[in-house]
């Protein structure tokens, strides 16, 4: 649900699963064939195990980070991973990169650049987000919905941000 003043896109559980299933509706309705899904760690972890699961194509990680000060809700320095986590050796062909969304453009194209200059054996590469914000500098190839007011967007998970478990245990205590 987006707030009125468009500042806040607040996604249930529900939500989120019926998006990643209309991503996956959009890359299959392209007909391009892919090898393998990266996805972008964190917030391409859950649709990438989605969308490897409805493909049947195994899944890499790629670890990425730069939002981590104020509960994650601050952009700082990008860091990329060195590695890619691969169930096959080593990354390669046609691969479709994953994320939750295409925020300010930097870490997709960061990544981007980097797979097609350190990445030789990977021969086609696309994007897929779910959300993509009207100030996003990179343009995915495959996105749902487009976000003109560039809200925050209140993930159903993000309860676990900061919970730790103490809290856990405070809740399931009888």
């Amino acid at each position: 649900m987006l707030t009125e003043d468009g500042k806040h896109l607040y996604v249930s559980y529900d939500e989120y699963h019926n998006l990643i299933e209309k991503l996956a509706i959009k890359v299959h309705q392209s007909g391009w064939a892919f090898d393998t899904i990266l996805c972008l760690a964190r917030g391409g972890m859950r649709p990438g195990d989605v969308l490897s699961r409805i493909f049947d194509k195994p899944l890499a990680i790629m670890s990425t980070s730069s939002y981590r000060a104020d509960a994650g809700t601050v952009q700082g320095h990008l860091d990329i991973a060195r590695y890619i986590t691969t169930p096959k050796g080593e990354i390669a062909g046609k691969v479709l990169l994953v994320d939750d969304l295409a925020d300010s453009g930097h870490t997709l194209h960061a990544v981007v650049d980097m797979l097609r200059n350190r990445y030789a054996p990977i021969t086609e590469l696309r994007s897929a987000v779910i959300w993509t914000k009207a100030l996003s500098t990179f343009e995915p190839d495959y996105s749902v919905e487009f976000l003109a007011t560039n809200p925050w967007i209140h993930q159903p998970f993000e309860g676990y941000d900061g919970m730790g478990a103490d809290k856990l245990i405070e809740k399931w205590s009888v």
